[in-house]
C-alpha cells in the first residue's frame, strides 16, 4: 500500500517534510497556460469539510518543466505530475512534454475538476490521445458526481489508463451567516473532507468490481480507520487531502492507526484487506466470526 497526497493538499517546497513521509508526491495540477485560478474566496470551511474554489492555478507548463520539476525532485519521493486541460490535445502535449523527464514516475490526468469548466472531449477520448503521447502510467482522476462512475471508469480502462485516483471533489455552496451570501467568490466549489467519504467509498466499491484497475483511494481519509474502510472496498493505495492542512503528521500517524487497525482485525497483510468488502470469504470476515463467542 502507497500513501500519497491528494493533489492540490500540499505544497512540498513549503513543507518537505510532510511529503517526505510520502511514498510518492502528488503536484498541483499543472495547465498548458498559466492559470491566475479564481477570484476570492477560494476556501472556505464548513461544518462536515471544506470547500475550495482555487480555479487550477499554476505558473503553467513550461514554467513548471523549466523551474518548478527541478526543485520538487530535490525532495527525494518520486514524483507524479496533475495533468490538466481544456481540450484532450493539450492534456496530451503535457503528457509528452513529461515523457521525457526522468524526475516524473507517473501521470495522474484530472479530469473531473469541478472550479473549471469542463474539457468538451470524454474522459476515455483525453486517456487516449495521453496513451499515444507517453509510456508513463497514467491514472484517470474521475468525479463522484456521475450516476454510474464505474461506467466512466470502463472507458478509461479501455482507452488505456493504468489506474484510477477515486475521487476528486463534489461540488457544494456554503452560505455566509450574517450576509446570507454564498461564502466562496466564485460562489460554488469542491466538497472535501468528511463528507466526501461515503460518496468516495461507494465510488471505489463500485469501480473495483467493475474494473482490473488499480485504484487510489481518497475522500475524507482523516485517521487509520477511514484508511481501512477504502482499503476494504478496493482500494489498492491511499491520498489524503484535507487533513494535511491541518495535521503535518497525518502520513505518519495514519499508517500507524492503519496498522493498528488491520492488526485488530487479524489481518497481517494489507493487501489481503484490498476488496474484502465485496469478499464472502475476506480475512477480515473470516477473523470476525472465529472471533465472535
Amino acid at each position: 500500500m502507497r500513501l500519497l497526497n491528494a493533489s492540490g493538499c500540499l505544497d512540498a517546497l513549503t513543507a518537505p517534510e510532510t511529503a517526505s513521509a510520502l511514498d510518492a508526491f502528488v503536484t498541483k495540477t499543472v495547465t498548458p497556460l498559466p492559470r491566475g485560478g479564481n477570484a476570492p474566496v477560494r476556501i472556505a470551511e464548513t461544518d462536515v469539510g471544506m470547500l475550495n474554489s482555487i480555479g487550477l492555478a499554476n505558473p503553467g507548463r513550461e514554467a513548471f518543466l523549466a523551474q518548478t520539476l527541478s526543485r520538487l525532485a530535490r525532495i527525494g519521493v518520486p514524483l507524479w505530475v496533475s495533468v490538466g486541460g481544456f481540450a484532450a490535445h493539450e492534456y496530451a502535449d503535457t503528457s509528452a512534454a513529461l515523457d521525457e523527464r526522468d524526475e516524473v514516475e507517473a501521470l495522474e490526468l484530472n479530469l473531473s475538476c469541478p472550479n473549471v469548466d469542463e474539457a468538451p472531449e470524454s474522459a476515455a477520448e483525453i486517456v487516449a490521445a495521453c496513451r499515444v503521447a507517453t509510456r508513463k502510467p497514467l491514472y484517470a482522476k474521475l468525479s463522484p458526481a456521475a450516476w454510474d462512475v464505474s461506467e466512466t471508469a470502463r472507458a478509461v480502462e479501455a482507452a488505456g489508463a493504468d489506474g484510477l485516483s477515486l475521487v476528486n471533489t463534489i461540488r457544494g455552496l456554503a452560505v455566509d451567516e450574517r450576509t446570507l451570501a454564498p461564502v466562496l467568490g466564485p460562489a460554488v466549489g469542491g466538497l472535501s473532507g468528511p463528507a466526501l467519504k461515503p460518496i468516495a467509498l461507494a465510488a471505489v466499491y463500485a469501480c473495483f468490481r467493475a474494473t482490473k484497475l488499480p485504484i487510489i483511494g481518497m475522500g475524507g481519509i482523516m485517521n487509520g480507520r477511514d484508511a481501512l474502510e477504502f482499503i476494504a472496498c478496493g482500494a489498492r493505495d491511499l491520498a489524503l487531502g484535507t487533513v494535511l492542512f491541518t495535521d503535518p503528521e497525518a502520513p505518519v500517524r495514519v499508517r500507524s492507526e492503519l496498522q493498528a487497525e488491520l492488526a485488530a482485525h487479524g489481518v497481517a497483510d494489507v493487501d489481503n484487506a484490498v476488496g474484502c468488502a465485496l469478499a464472502e470469504q475476506s480475512p477480515v470476515r473470516v477473523h470476525a466470526s472465529l472471533s465472535t463467542p
